[in-house]
């Protein structure tokens, strides 16, 4: 089937208006949100349903064309931008935007995959319930990529990431056949585990067409704070001392270094600093818990030295400006300019440690270099990014990231971390994956993708 024959079949699958084939018309999806990957596409083909998508699935399988599902494409590791061939077609899920039912006795929601993660939150409180699932990119990511991702956010602390919220899934599967897991259960024994096998495959052994996703009681108080840390050792510390004295209710425990939190008062308007400047910060959440229980323990970590200043959310206006701090870090270092970036996990026990040889590693390396890492310290999750010093080009910089990564990543590997934590493999880490991966868990992964995806179509060249 020739380029222009697959075209026309897939416009009598879902319409002409919806397969974009001019250039015009394709650039929004052939770029990653950082601006690091361009690629090229023959269509971008938009399905409205789930039979759509699996018959979109068969022609492209019956051509012989790569396809690459695409959701809000705020990736930070290429997975959802195809190669520079130009003979993939891109499947974007936008419009299968459905939520499709929730039920509150059953403390579940049924939504589609194209659905925004902040369409589905809102959908829960609707119903005066909670999904937890919170990313800064909330507006525009998508649930299937949040799947595809296994997607972690802000509050796995006390709700686990996307793989701990998701109870069942819909899946098309390489040769369009669909695989309905949509059950709401929390015990099913019947066999594998089959959802578990897509959750964080990136799209590369099917497209999730939609889930049951687990929702929660909706907090009546939250208690937001931003604390002066004396060091990543305090920090550590003091989210032990919180969850001791809070336990379930810690909800939020976000570790921020002066050098992030200077890039978003720099480029990020209408910000302002909490506290007096520190070299660390953390913004914490208590859910449910009494405002002045919180404010008692803050109290004693204040007198006890180990907080040095503080500041307490007395609205909800002011949590939001304490949340755009850290939720804008992101946006702020894209305005700066291309950075190394890395979203590695170690024991969170180990967080001081990494830091401590991660930093003197570049710092004899590149002396000079920036290094900007904040993230979710209460799970072991650091985003670890580095720019340029100041007297060498971001050219030559950005050149170095080979070795910038094996500095990086020796580090995390010598402390059982791990080189991806929430943002996944995608074009990124692929060569990364080969050398920290052992020969048996690369050969499982092989053989998942063979029995799957034989041909290769679904996603290529992403972290296989």
């Amino acid at each position: 089937m020739t380029g222009d024959s697959l075209t026309a079949t897939l416009a009598g699958i879902v319409g002409p208006a919806n397969v974009l084939a001019g250039a015009a018309d394709l650039a929004p999806w052939l770029t990653d949100w950082r601006g690091r990957y361009r690629g090229a596409a023959r269509c971008v083909v938009r399905p409205a349903s789930t039979a759509e998508v699996a018959a979109v699935v068969r022609a492209c399988a019956a051509a012989g064309a790569p396809i690459v599902p695409q959701g809000g494409n705020t990736s930070l590791c290429g997975a959802a931008t195809p190669d520079d061939t130009g003979s993939a077609v891109v499947v974007s899920l936008g419009r299968l935007n459905r939520i499709v039912a929730v039920d509150a006795s059953n403390d579940t929601i049924s939504v589609e995959a194209g659905c925004t993660l902040a369409a589905v939150q809102e959908a829960a409180r609707a119903a005066d319930r909670l999904f937890p699932l919170a990313l800064a990119a909330q507006g525009s990511c998508q649930i299937g990529g949040n799947l595809s991702t296994n997607a972690g956010g802000v509050q796995v602390l006390r709700y686990g990431n996307t793989r701990e919220l998701t109870l069942g899934l819909e899946v098309v599967l390489a040769n369009g056949e669909i695989w309905d897991g949509r059950r709401g259960l929390r015990k099913d024994n019947t066999g594998y585990d089959l959802k578990q096998l897509f959750i964080g495959a990136e799209g590369t052994l099917g497209i999730i067409t939609g889930a049951v996703l687990k929702l929660f009681p909706l907090p009546r108080t939250q208690t937001t704070c931003w604390l002066n840390a004396l060091s990543p050792a305090a920090a550590v510390d003091l989210l032990n001392s919180a969850k001791s004295a809070f336990d379930a209710q810690l909800t939020a425990f976000e570790l921020i270094s002066e050098a992030s939190l200077a890039l978003v008062l720099k480029h990020i308007p209408n910000t302002s600093r909490p506290t007096a400047p520190a070299s660390w910060y953390i913004l914490a959440e208590f859910s449910d818990a009494a405002p002045a229980a919180v404010e008692q323990w803050l109290a004693g970590r204040l007198e006890a030295g180990v907080v040095a200043d503080a500041a307490i959310a007395h609205s909800g206006m002011q949590a939001k400006k304490l949340w755009a701090l850290r939720e804008n870090i992101s946006e702020a270092q894209k305005i700066e300019g291309i950075s190394i970036k890395h979203d590695i996990a170690v024991p969170v026990s180990r967080i001081p440690e990494f830091l401590a040889q991660a930093d003197a590693a570049l710092e004899r390396a590149f002396p000079g270099i920036r290094v900007v890492a904040f993230g979710h310290v209460g799970d072991g999750n650091l985003h670890y990014n580095l720019f340029r010093p100041d007297a060498q080009e971001n050219t030559a910089f950005i050149a170095s990231q080979p070795a910038v990564n094996r500095i990086v990543h020796d580090v995390v590997h010598a402390l059982n971390g791990s080189i991806s934590a929430e943002h996944g493999i995608g074009q990124l880490k692929r060569e990364e994956l080969l050398r920290y991966k052992s020969p048996v868990e690369m050969a499982l992964m092989r053989s998942l993708k063979q029995a799957l995806d034989p041909r290769g179509l679904m996603n290529p060249g992403k972290i296989l």
